[in-house]
């Protein structure tokens, strides 16, 4: 996954804790830094003295620098108008287009020789818009797509239409990332958080990437510009439609436990009790799974068939509706309750893995 994170030349954060936080980024092989223009906070001196140097760094790094690009940006940059050239002499690999430009402007800036990518607003963007930039020879394999954040809590967006959205670009061939918020240091003025969907704001950065991630994020960036070196650790090793779920371990043997951990894909004949693993037998094809824990399977429960059930055996399940115990199905773990809503998203087809704690 190409994800990032967020720097604010001129904020809060002095230039040595930028540059320390670009280079944890680039050590754990974040390739993507999103910075903008529009923070009326933003101390226009102290940006101009970071800025360069941050480039500079970035560009060492192999780092994509995302800037949006406004009235507010061109002057910050000392330009009157729009020049491409000028943004690719900063360093600015790809220019985020906010409001104020049409499919036109667009469409012609997609085919620009000086190497610059587009980023659509994928919050904002709507199908009557993509349709004019496809009549008018828009290059969408220039384009991606990046959802807005949200600083005021109540105005992010519902998961419904982020879904909605997302999948407008992705039918595009439009790759789209998002925004999760940092614990560690949220951004001022408000400092409740830089997420696109307002959920969001009340989970952990790791749930809510996952989260993201679950419903088809192509790509994953911390909106908030102090995080910790954790979070960006979290966000370095994301899985791509892959469902990650935290479950507590009720099997002791290490061999099952390991196997366990690996990625499965839901079956495509979709059970109405259960998410059934379709590699599982395989998996345990080799293995004795001796019966053990056959307790009742409430829902969230994590169960692998036992030698008991014969052909059968190896089952990976992840229970929906609630079953009584049976001598066959062993219970090995528990979608720990705050991830349980996390199940839904595990769909036929769809890949999952389980991480026990």
């Amino acid at each position: 996954m190409d994800n990032g994170i967020s720097l604010y030349p001129g904020l809060e954060n002095t230039f040595e804790e930028n540059l320390r936080l670009l280079n944890v980024a680039a050590e754990n092989k974040v390739k993507r830094i999103f910075t903008s223009f529009h923070v009326p906070e933003t101390n226009f001196n102290e940006f101009q003295n970071q800025f360069n140097q941050l480039m500079k760094a970035a560009a060492q790094n192999e780092m994509e620098v995302i800037s949006d690009v406004s009235p507010a940006a061109l002057a910050l940059l000392g330009a009157k108008k729009l020049n491409l050239s000028l943004f690719r002499i900063r360093g600015i690999r790809r220019l985020r287009l906010d409001y104020g430009y049409d499919s036109d402007v667009v469409s012609e800036l997609s085919r620009n020789t000086c190497g610059i990518g587009l980023q659509l607003n994928a919050s904002a963007v709507t199908a009557d818009f993509l349709s004019e930039l496809e009549q008018k020879g828009a290059d969408f394999s220039r384009m991606d797509a990046l959802h807005n954040f949200y600083p005021r809590p109540g105005t992010g967006l519902s998961e419904g239409f982020f879904k909605e959205q997302t999948k407008l670009f992705q039918k595009k061939g439009i790759k789209v990332g998002a925004f999760v918020p940092s614990f560690a240091g949220p951004r001022l003025p408000l400092r409740k958080g830089l997420p696109t969907m307002e959920e969001h704001r009340r989970l952990s950065l790791e749930l809510a990437a996952r989260h993201l991630c679950a419903l088809g994020a192509d790509s994953v960036f911390i909106g908030d510009g102090r995080p910790s070196d954790q979070e960006i650790k979290t966000v370095a090793f994301l899985q791509k439609d892959t469902v990650i779920l935290k479950v507590k371990a009720e099997v002791q043997n290490t061999q099952i436990k390991n196997l366990l951990q690996g990625v499965f894909t839901a079956r495509l004949d979709e059970a109405r009790d259960a998410v059934r693993a379709q590699e599982g037998r395989d998996v345990f094809r080799d293995v004795s799974v001796e019966a053990e824990n056959t307790s009742g399977r409430s829902f969230g429960t994590v169960t692998l068939d036992n030698n008991n059930y014969l052909r059968y055996k190896g089952e990976v399940q992840l229970i929906k509706n609630p079953q009584p115990a049976d001598e066959k199905v062993n219970v090995v773990g528990k979608i720990i309750p705050e991830e349980l809503f996390m199940l839904k998203y595990i769909t036929p087809g769809k890949k999952f893995s389980l991480e026990f704690i």
